[in-house]
């Protein structure tokens, strides 16, 4: 059995291979009974580098060159432009040759596959359509967009015409993580170049951050600052354990703060663009389910607050089916303990669309299991998206009949019939009115909607006033706008 005495030995005949290979020593060494992890016990554990991690993982992160080009012809320039252009220089973001206009965004990614894959952040390409590579050894390479999916900020793009030798990186697995681990973040902060910094897991599981759908992000001091998005966190074996996507900042500038996307719903992204989606399909559960306070915890018994107390299920749900009832606080999704919405949601997102899960359930005072099918959520009726273009206070948005697919699509809890808004112009008539995104259309001038059918009808004519009753995260509001 290894010894306290005998580590420090081990560990300086381990320096050649690095800090990950004294790692997986002491690993090792947890199987005769001493702890896995420990704190430097000599000089040589203090002198331990972390090139041979570098070494290893640095290949694998590219930085991503996305810009907005709006196609003008020289023909099309004005007197006018042209003169701006001599005396007082380029508009914002440049022009090209001919007279283009483009918008750039600068951002990093990593290479997840030998035929040329790359996740990165979906803002560093968002409204962007020409994007390049370029790789550790500066060769640069055209890649198309495969999918966007913003639920997660997540993005995949693919090199047209990838060279052979691509070294792609190993996922990990960020369950394994612990706060105080070691990691490094490696990017290209500021468009410098790559870089390497180090840092250790601050925290796991971080729920408020607001840059996706999903909140469950680990939070580690590794400095991370802009350019850095979409690139690697890695773990001391050189695998990816998150994706860099936000930072913590009153001044732009890491302040030892930063977040990053679990591998697992990296993974789950790079799945699905290798089966050839053009989006990531979710299980659907059917209900609506809620937080639970100290009074809700203290109620039913338990020590402190965690879980998600089912609040409302849809007919026919796989929740319904699954025999889960109203008052139901779901512990465990197979195995994994949930201790708010935000965990429930993005361990269930993980499960896929097929087979089934396992929930582990209190219900009363009595713990129980229940199998829930693994199913998207299915579109009950065609959406019949509607763009309004006739002068009305519904100028300007996107209409679309409700089903379970949209209420999983847009994050809304929705009826089985009627009307919601899927997306709002800028600076548009419906926007000035005050119309969101997931409002829920009730009446028009008193006469009830329920497709986007029924909407177009009573809206052809023009009018001086206009009385709308809409459903906004479950308060009916009624307003009178002017035409």
């Amino acid at each position: 059995m290894l010894t306290r005495l005998a580590l420090p030995a081990l560990v300086a005949a381990l320096l050649a291979a690095g800090p990950a290979a004294a790692q997986m020593a002491r690993t090792e060494s947890a199987k005769e009974g001493t702890p896995s992890k420990v704190v430097p016990l000599s000089k040589a554990d203090v002198q331990l580098s972390f090139a041979p991690v570098v070494k290893r993982a640095a290949p694998s992160v590219v930085n991503v060159y996305a810009s907005h080009v709006d196609k003008r012809s020289s023909a099309r320039t004005s007197a006018m432009e042209e003169f701006m252009r001599r005396f007082f220089g380029e508009p914002e973001g440049g022009r090209g040759p001919r007279g283009d206009r483009a918008q750039r965004s600068l951002g990093s990614g990593v290479l997840v596959d030998a035929d040329g894959l790359v996740i990165t952040n979906n803002h560093v390409i968002d409204n962007m359509n020409e994007v390049r590579i370029a790789l550790a050894d500066r060769r640069e390479f055209e890649a198309t967009i495969v999918m966007r999916d913003t639920r997660t900020d997540l993005a995949v793009l693919k090199l047209k015409d990838p060279p052979k030798g691509l070294v792609p990186m190993p996922f990990g697995d960020a369950d394994a993580l612990e706060v105080g681990d070691f990691v490094m973040a490696i990017g290209n902060p500021f468009g410098v170049g790559q870089t390497v910094t180090q840092g250790i897991v601050s925290a796991l599981a971080r729920t408020q951050v607001g840059s996706a759908d999903y909140q469950y992000f680990i939070q580690t001091d590794a400095a991370i600052n802009p350019g850095n998005s979409g690139g690697a966190l890695v773990d001391l074996k050189g695998q990816l354990v998150g994706i860099n996507t936000a930072i913590y900042s009153q001044s732009g500038g890491s302040h030892g703060i930063g977040f990053a996307i679990p591998v697992g719903m990296v993974k789950a992204v790079v799945d699905a663009a290798r089966e050839g989606a053009s989006v990531v399909r979710r299980p659907w559960l059917g209900a609506r389910i809620q937080s639970v306070t100290p009074d809700i915890a203290d109620s039913m018994g338990l020590d402190h607050p965690t879980g998600v107390l089912v609040a409302s299920l849809q007919a026919k749900s796989p929740a319904e089916e699954a025999g889960l009832k109203r008052g139901d606080l779901i512990l465990t999704v197979d195995g994994q303990e949930v201790a708010d919405p935000e965990a429930f949601g993005y361990r269930f997102a993980l499960k896929g669309v097929q087979g089934q899960t396992r929930f582990g359930i209190l219900r009363g005072t009595t713990r129980q299991t229940v199998t829930v099918k693994l199913a998207p959520a299915p579109e009950t009726r065609p959406r019949d998206a509607l763009k309004v273009k006739t002068r009305s206070p519904f100028l300007g948005t996107t209409l679309v009949n409700t089903s379970p697919a949209m209420a999983e699509e847009m994050q809304v809890d929705f009826p089985a019939d009627g009307v919601a808004v899927q997306a709002v112009d800028d600076n548009s008539v419906a926007a000035r009115v005050g119309l969101q995104k997931g409002d829920l259309i009730l009446a028009v001038n008193g006469v009830p909607v329920t497709t986007t059918k029924d909407l177009e009808r009573v809206t052809r004519n023009s009018l001086n006033a206009w009385e709308i009753t809409i459903n906004r995260n479950g308060e009916v509001i009624t307003s009178v706008v002017g035409g």
